[in-house]
């Protein structure tokens, strides 16, 4: 074996290894980013649950708060036609 073919094998034998290695830390790591994101996934899912929880909650208070305006307005109809009646 010629001097540089010995050197362009041992390169080419460093360079496989150090792409063997970079490959595996880069497995781990999108392993890693797997899980935050389900978890920040899950995280999501829980505040939305709240919030549409927390949005039909408060429709149901306007809800209850227009029955109570319409109630008075029909109220005041009825003391303004008995108003009327008495004049």
């Amino acid at each position: 074996m010629d001097t540089t073919q010995l050197l362009l094998t041992v390169t080419l034998t460093v360079t496989t290894i150090f792409l063997i290695v970079v490959g595996v830390q880069l497995i781990f790591l999108l392993k890693d980013v797997r899980k935050t994101v389900r978890k920040v996934n899950m995280v999501i899912e829980g505040l939305e649950k709240t919030g549409l929880a927390f949005e039909h909650g408060f429709g149901e208070i306007v809800g209850f708060l227009t029955s109570f305006k319409a109630i008075f307005k029909i109220i005041d109809l009825i003391s303004h036609k008995k108003n009327a009646r008495k004049s």
